[in-house]
This record gives C-alpha cells, structure tokens and sequence, in this order.
C-alpha cells in the first residue's frame, strides 16, 4: 500500500459458500450492514494468506439478505460454488475515508486497535496488539508479546480499561495468568 492509497477497514469475512449459484456466507463486522452490503456496493478483497492468483481485488455487490445472523450475499463476479469456495476466508473491506466518525469515544474500528502497544496498569509494556478477533462471546485482541507468545485478552472495560489511539496504546489489567507469565 503507498501512501496514496487510503487505509482499509474490514466490514465482514466470507465464511463460506451457499448453495450452488456462488452465494456468500458472510460474517458482518460493521455496524451499518445496510449500508455496506447493498446492492451496488464495492467490496475490496483481502486474503488473508498467500494469495490465490483466481481471487477478484474487489467484489460489486447484487443482492444481500439475512441469514441464521449472517447474510447471504451475491456478487457480480461470482457465479458458482467453487467460485464462492475460493473466496472462503477473505476479507471484505471498504476505505476508511467511507467512514464516518463515530460520536462514541469508546468505539474503535479494529485498525485503530491493530498495531497499538499493550501495556500492563503498572507500566510494563507486554507486546502489541496484532489482530482484533471477533467471536460470537464478543471481541478479542490478539496480543504478541516480544518473545512471540500469543494471548487473546477480552475487549471488555474491567481487563482493557483504556485506549488511547493518539498515544498508541491499550492499557491492561488482566486477571492472574491472563498472559501467562509476563
């Protein structure tokens, strides 16, 4: 990405396929599923490993319905089964310019999380945060420590009492054995 190109934000993750015509099972992660996955909607594609030369950079959305607390969504460029299957596991992205500001000072989108250092009430900075987990249980952050261990902290108030975007930080408060041994 240059610096010209604006930053993404992901709005849902393709879970899977549906049916046999190449719709989409897909996750939202936005809170304005109406407007991000209309009809006519563009979509970019974010792979989430090596990339699959078959994938779309972006995807036109033609129809998206409600589904088992997902949705079910159509996209011009996919027309069959193993064309959906090839997008299981992408991510569905839009530019943060096609944000608004949020007026919650405690609502975050998951890339004003990402990369912020995470550091314990006490001050001893633990590792950062590398991905925003989402679950049906609620938010994760996925934090990297510098020796490359792996926790998976709950985005609640009482263990993440803080954040603080223009200092580039969340402050913690973990139960004992949270981050195992910091």
């Amino acid at each position: 990405m240059t610096d010209q190109e604006p930053r993404r934000l992901v709005v849902g993750r393709v879970v899977k396929p549906h049916g046999v015509q190449g719709e989409l099972v897909v996750e939202v992660r936005t809170d304005s599923p109406e407007q991000r996955f209309r009809p006519g909607a563009v979509l970019g594609v974010r792979r989430q490993r090596a990339a699959r030369s078959r994938l779309p950079e972006e995807l036109v959305l033609s129809a998206a319905r409600p589904h088992a607390g997902r949705l079910l969504v159509r996209a011009e460029e996919v027309d069959s089964r193993a064309a959906a299957e090839e997008l299981r596991g992408v991510l569905l992205t839009v530019s943060a310019d096609d944000f608004e500001s949020g007026d919650d000072p405690d609502e975050f989108h998951d890339r004003e999380l990402e990369g912020l250092r995470a550091v314990l009430v006490t001050g001893e900075e633990v590792g950062v945060v590398q991905e925003v987990v989402h679950t049906p249980a609620g938010e994760l952050l996925q934090v990297s420590s510098p020796d490359g261990r792996e926790s998976l902290v709950p985005f609640v108030s009482d263990i993440v009492p803080e954040v603080d975007v223009e200092q580039g930080r969340v402050l913690l408060d973990p139960p004992e054995g949270l981050l195992g041994e910091v």
